[in-house]
């Protein structure tokens, strides 16, 4: 079996890109961020654990998150190891007891487990060689999610934090999640 060299990375962002979606996994005091275009969905997951935002109803995430807490298994970490044929392949390492247990698992899903039970992410240094791209290289309209060009009309987003965490809760319990996550960012800029 060959060895993998890892570093600790965090989940930098997520973006919309001309592409499609893709969260940004950048290795701690790098300068080179590796994006993995993933689905809206998973996209909009990653972006209410890493934000906090409450739902009325769980996610996928959160559904598993839940089963393991009830079976007394905890998150160590999400490993991001390989890329074959523009495939990411990643695991979830969770430990039962004294037993550790490893579960191969899509990148979305690792991560948008991460961004909820806050584990360590990490990532094959081979994978951001092949796959980093300057974080300067990166505009600000990509790295800010449901900001795409050509987008339906939005309402203007208020200014003070109380009438935003009550569009906040609006926009979830609407299950309008890309409005959420724009609401989301005004709310973390304040």
């Amino acid at each position: 079996m060959k060895s993998i060299m890892l570093v600790e990375a965090e989940i930098w962002t997520v973006a919309r890109t001309d592409k499609g979606n893709a969260v940004l996994v950048k290795p701690v005091g790098s300068d080179r961020a590796v994006p993995i275009f993933i689905g809206q969905l998973e996209a909009q997951s990653i972006l209410f654990g890493l934000a906090g935002v409450p739902v009325p109803r769980p996610m996928t995430h959160d559904l598993f998150i839940s089963v393991m807490e009830k079976s007394n298994i905890t998150v160590e970490r999400v490993e991001i190891t390989d890329l074959k044929d523009r495939t990411f392949f990643s695991r979830l390492l969770l430990k039962h007891g004294m037993k550790r247990i490893v579960v191969d698992s899509r990148p979305s899903d690792s991560l948008g487990i991460a961004s909820r039970v806050h584990c360590p992410v990490f990532i094959a240094e081979s994978i951001v060689d092949e796959a980093g791209v300057a974080v300067n290289l990166i505009s600000d309209d990509e790295a800010q999610f449901g900001s795409e060009a050509g987008s339906v009309e939005e309402e203007p987003v208020p200014d003070d934090r109380q009438a935003l965490e009550q569009a906040l809760e609006k926009a979830v319990e609407a299950e309008n999640y890309e409005e959420a996550a724009r609401i989301r960012d005004r709310l973390n800029e304040l």
